[in-house]
């Protein structure tokens, strides 16, 4: 049996997932040989620290009933610097103008010799290059399937069990929110800003939608798919980016008539990152409604492989994050 002490830094709806889930499969993991104890957990204003083990279901309900984690003042940065584990787990949000604390939490985890797995896409779009130089400097592993499409294994898929395959090109749709808004235009042939203000009242779109709508997002995910599964040294300025406000439910309709759907569709290659509305027959198995995600990847040893699966939500997002911690510590 092994002990992984663990903090988890950033506990709003992931963080909180992870938690859930740690809890609930606190006795698979010890059958293969994971012991995994959380010993700091850190939210944007407070933390809770116990070397013997954070207590996750009080920590949760307290989260839930007063907004704080803990009574601790001690930042998730200083938790990382100053408590002893192994493994940080770097939920905060995603920051895509400058990394955030989150770039900050991953480079002290790396300093230190720890290892990392995170959802946080910010740091990975913006520094990719600079944040694997460090993790193989200190000898560190740094996994972030969480960041590209939630439940999906789109890191692990192309790297993993597609190994000893070329990864030609990529596409899909790598944001729920809009996938949604543009099934529902079409269902009601309703104008866009209906639907976002229907996808906003249920929980799917933020209250500022700019980041998935604009494509900001779906762009963000390509970057890290570019760089880990395609060798590039690419950032958030080098893909080309149409989001979705201009569409029309005329346009959408005129679409459906010659048997086409038009989606949010993110595609690269060895030389091209594009995220764009782009036509879409209603036959392909890219033409998903709802909140689905889905993505393409072509090979040159077993064609195309498609997979299709939710791209966001608290557990969802922490199943990958699971997968990872498994995938470092599996004995």
């Amino acid at each position: 049996m092994k002990t992984i002490r663990a903090s988890i830094i950033g506990f709003g709806a992931v963080g909180q997932g992870v938690a859930k889930v740690l809890l609930g499969k606190s006795e698979y993991l010890r059958s293969i040989g994971i012991d995994m104890k959380v010993v700091a957990i850190a939210d944007s204003r407070t933390s809770v620290i116990d070397p013997h083990g954070v207590d996750l279901a009080s920590a949760i309900s307290r989260k839930k009933d007063t907004g704080t984690v803990g009574s601790e003042t001690v930042s998730g940065t200083e938790i990382i610097r100053t408590v002893d584990h192994e493994l940080v787990i770097e939920t905060t949000p995603t920051n895509i103008e400058t990394g955030g604390v989150g770039l900050v939490n991953m480079m002290t985890a790396f300093e230190r010799g720890m290892d990392v797995v995170t959802s946080n896409k910010g740091p990975l779009a913006l520094k990719y290059g600079d944040v694997m130089e460090a993790a193989k400097k200190s000898g560190s592993n740094c996994r972030f399937e969480a960041t590209v499409g939630g439940a999906m294994p789109v890191i692990n898929l192309a790297c993993d069990v597609l190994a000893g395959n070329r990864i030609i090109s990529m596409e899909g749709i790598f944001n729920g929110t809009c996938n949604y808004i543009l099934s529902r235009m079409m269902e009601e042939q309703a104008p866009y800003e209906q639907m976002l203000a229907e996808a906003q009242e249920l929980g799917i779109a933020e209250k500022d939608p700019s980041y998935d709508v604009e494509g900001i997002d779906t762009a963000s995910k390509l970057v890290i798919v570019a760089n880990s599964i395609f060798g590039m040294n690419a950032s958030y300025k080098d893909v080309t980016v149409t989001g979705i406000t201009r569409i029309t439910p005329e346009a959408l309709s005129l679409a459906n008539a010659d048997g086409f759907a038009i989606k949010l569709i993110g595609e690269v290659n060895d030389s091209r990152i594009n995220v764009a509305p782009k036509l879409v027959p209603l036959s392909h198995p890219l033409a998903v409604g709802g909140t689905l995600n889905v993505f393409s990847v072509q090979t040159d040893l077993a064609g195309p492989i498609t997979i299709t699966g939710r791209g966001a939500g608290s557990i969802e997002t922490a199943s990958a994050i699971l997968s990872d911690i498994i995938g470092i510590y599996k004995i």
